[in-house]
């Protein structure tokens, strides 16, 4: 009697939510047996949590969170893994800094009211926001070759643009704002709520059920453990270095590396691919987190966005005790100072101590009591890959989630392309690259032989 075949082996690597979400989905499937290798001391990627001090009942996220109501990929997952529950709903307020003060920004009548405008150009400006929200027909892939910074301009009036959204795109591109095209624009418009979600227990509480979910489906996962090579066998398949030491054979990969990463990992991937690798670029993130011994904005406002013209050294205040209670954190009033640099940036080599002298001097100008000795502790984070840079003609530049090496696959946040980075959309990507590795599989099942 002839022995079945045993399930084909898959590794992913990287443990963040796409790899995460793809391991859990391939393994669910009961057709593959899968082991994933992440390099840090934890899963989550960019959403992984910290505890600062041992008083802190939740951890917090290194780099600061949160989910939109309409984030359907994400909360659809939620509910199928049973923790539906302790997903919150939040309306706290976002604010423009605008020349000293803070200016409530979250709904059409807010920004109305916004009073260094005249009301035609308030009146233009929503007029263009309303045709990217509603339009029957969502625009984006026209939009993938057109300039945001010019047809704003065109169509807002420069005033209006200049007074407010190109701040935001200088903020978040940093020199690169005038080369983020239009289609990235209209997907930070058409799927923005002013509602938020939080999970209770942070993020870590949907990393670590997810983790639980995964390993309970026979998934082996190991942190700690980089891989350093991914070479393509004689005989299909691949080998995997790990640690630059030990050597293992999987029959198919899924690699959710950055692209720079990706290109050292697996270099016998054919030139054109790799092209499309080297094309794509990003900036880093640097986040300061500050805790405070008393609230800092006194308006309440939760997420400032600072723009670049202001003079300040960072590009957002987040307030997270402002939507959060702080007695989750032992009392601590949290605040998140944020900045998208290139990775070549000094704040990537400064220290804890001398980011802080360089961004606490700046909150006097949010609270003109605040005070140093407010300050009762600080955590540094820092990522080199955290926010694609989507340039006209960024369609043609995403690679292909299946690679020209038949069996290896590759996502990334690069590729959840118009929309924005972030967990819903790594969740959808995972799910993505899962179904493309299993609908392959299948193929290959009923191929004849």
């Amino acid at each position: 009697m002839a022995r079945a075949a045993s399930p084909p082996q898959i590794a992913v690597i990287g443990g963040g939510i796409a790899g995460l979400t793809a391991a859990y989905h391939l393994a669910r499937s009961g057709r593959c047996q899968v082991t994933l290798y992440e390099a840090a001391g934890e899963l989550g990627g960019l959403a992984a949590g910290f505890r600062g001090r041992p008083t802190w009942d939740w951890p917090l996220e290194k780099f600061y969170h949160h989910l939109f109501t309409n984030d359907r990929a994400i909360l659809d997952l939620v509910a199928e893994l049973g923790i539906r529950h302790r997903v919150t709903v939040h309306r706290p307020t976002t604010a423009m800094h605008y020349r000293g003060r803070n200016y409530p920004f979250d709904s059409p009548l807010r920004v109305l009211r916004f009073p260094h405008l005249p009301l035609v150009d308030k009146l233009r400006m929503g007029l263009v926001l309303a045709y990217l929200r509603y339009h029957p027909r969502p625009p984006w892939r026209r939009f993938d070759r057109v300039e945001a910074h010019e047809w704003l301009e065109r169509w807002m009036g420069p005033r209006a643009y200049r007074t407010l959204w190109q701040p935001m795109l200088e903020g978040k591109f940093g020199p690169h704002y005038r080369e983020v095209n239009l289609a990235w624009f209209w997907a930070r418009i058409y799927k923005r709520t002013p509602r938020l979600a939080y999970f209770q227990g942070g993020f870590q509480t949907f990393i670590d059920t997810l983790a639980q979910a995964t390993r309970q489906r026979g998934v082996a996962i190991h942190t700690e453990t980089p891989v350093t090579s991914i070479r393509p066998l004689a005989d299909r398949g691949f080998r995997l270095r790990i640690r630059d030491q030990e050597e293992r054979r999987y029959h198919k990969v899924l690699s959710t590396v950055s692209p720079e990463w990706m290109q050292r990992l697996a270099p016998d991937l054919p030139e054109p691919y790799l092209a499309r690798l080297r094309s794509l670029r990003s900036m880093g993130a640097v986040v300061l987190t500050v805790a405070l011994d008393r609230p800092l904005l006194p308006d309440g406002a939760y997420w400032v966005n600072v723009p670049k013209a202001e003079g300040l050294p960072f590009l957002a205040l987040v307030e997270h005790t402002h939507m959060i209670d702080p007695a989750h954190y032992g009392g601590d009033h949290l605040l998140y100072l944020g900045d998208y640099l290139d990775p070549d940036h000094r704040y990537f080599q400064l220290s804890t101590q001398e980011l802080l002298d360089e961004f606490l001097p700046a909150l006097a100008r949010f609270n003109p009591a605040f005070r140093q000795d407010w300050v009762t502790g600080a955590w540094l984070h820092r990522a080199r890959y955290a926010q694609p840079v989507p340039v006209p003609g960024y369609l043609a530049r995403i690679p292909e989630l299946r690679t020209p090496l038949p069996g290896l696959y590759y996502a990334s946040m690069s590729q959840v392309y118009p929309w924005d980075r972030g967990t819903n959309y790594a969740v959808e990507m995972g799910q993505r690259v899962a179904r493309a590795m299993l609908e392959e599989m299948e193929r290959c099942r009923m191929a004849p032989r």
